[in-house]
């Protein structure tokens, strides 16, 4: 099983934290996005992992010490690491497509800026399997259309009339994704185009026409990392699965004094925390230090620096100084207010 993870994206939705580190890097419970991303994943394959290619933006953003920690990731689930450029932002589509020497086999797509709780078994009578989350709003999403046999028959963007409540969340397998390979290099090569770019779907949708048979993998949870709010939120929402899991949290070298930390939190290496109230929900990266400060419902990255502060539904980068009165905040890296 392979698995591609495209995440050539600059992640503009999510500045000013992601001006100096790619979305997918950006830690959420105490692990990078996609780290925590294509960890799940496998979980739910219960398969042997044997590549994972990711495709990657300009090396200029995306340069060696993202390429190390991808490789380490590959290599702690026993694959092999694959680096691919789109550097030029084409579509999902195109993107797929850069990673094209891996193309063949069976394979997992996933972009990567959701995270996922999920269990479940891959339909062995499937082609394709697109994975769904239940939503209320449905006409918010792209969705899939199914027939009596529960078979993916259509996908629908933005529906505007009821057509399913089972929205696509971004991640696909293929027991052949050669197969997929073929339908987006005629995609590309009849500049098929939608939205201004060469998309996933007219690959599906060529797929679909030719009797391949897609079914649908529903996922319990499926959460955001597209803004600041809802990666706060994301971040809140996986702490409580962690802690749930009886999984440790809290890192033996933090330094804690005369202080309150009300669970579910991450508090990493060398996190020192004086004379201050931290949580529930607060992610504190590696080296930081909180001081005189009461922190809920927040997400702090590594080595910053926090004072006399108040925070509620706030982020903070990497390398920050906050010392001041304004309780929800978004600062990134190497940001000081005094």
């Amino acid at each position: 099983m392979k698995i591609i993870v495209p995440m050539a994206g600059r992640g503009s939705r999510l500045r000013p934290h992601t001006l100096t580190v790619p979305k997918p890097l950006i830690p959420v419970a105490g692990k990078p996005i996609v780290h925590r991303l294509v960890t799940d994943i496998a979980g739910v394959l219960k398969q042997d992992i044997e590549e994972i290619a990711f495709i990657l933006g300009d090396p200029a953003f995306f340069g060696d010490d993202v390429i190390r920690s991808l490789e380490e990731l590959a290599k702690g689930l026993g694959a092999k690491a694959s680096i691919y450029r789109q550097l030029d932002p084409k579509g999902t589509g195109h993107a797929i497509m850069c990673a094209e020497p891996s193309l063949s086999g069976p394979a997992v797509i996933a972009y990567a800026d959701t995270l996922i709780r999920a269990d479940f078994d891959l339909d062995p009578n499937a082609d394709s399997v697109i994975w769904t989350k239940k939503v209320e709003n449905p006409e918010a999403y792209g969705v899939v259309n199914l027939n009596e046999n529960d078979e993916i028959i259509e996908l629908v963007e933005k529906p505007t009339e009821f057509v399913s409540d089972q929205a696509v969340i971004g991640i696909y397998y293929f027991k052949d994704v050669g197969i997929l390979k073929n339908e987006l290099q005629y995609v590309l090569d009849n500049n098929i185009i939608n939205g201004g770019e060469y998309q996933i779907n007219d690959g599906i949708k060529q797929m679909m026409a030719k009797g391949k048979i897609f079914k649908t993998g529903t996922v319990d949870e499926w959460m955001d990392c597209g803004n600041k709010n809802v990666t706060v939120e994301t971040n809140q929402r996986m702490l409580n699965f962690l802690h749930a899991d009886g999984e440790k949290l809290v890192a033996d070298s933090a330094n804690i004094e005369n202080s309150e930390v009300i669970e579910p939190c991450f508090i990493g290496e060398g996190v020192v925390i004086s004379n201050s109230k931290i949580g529930p929900h607060v992610s504190i990266g590696k080296g930081t230090k909180i001081i005189d400060s009461t922190l809920k419902n927040s997400l702090i990255q590594n080595e910053s620096e926090i004072k006399n502060a108040k925070l509620n539904n706030a982020m903070v980068g990497n390398h920050a100084k906050f010392d001041g009165d304004f309780t929800t905040i978004s600062i990134g890296d190497y940001s000081v207010l005094e």
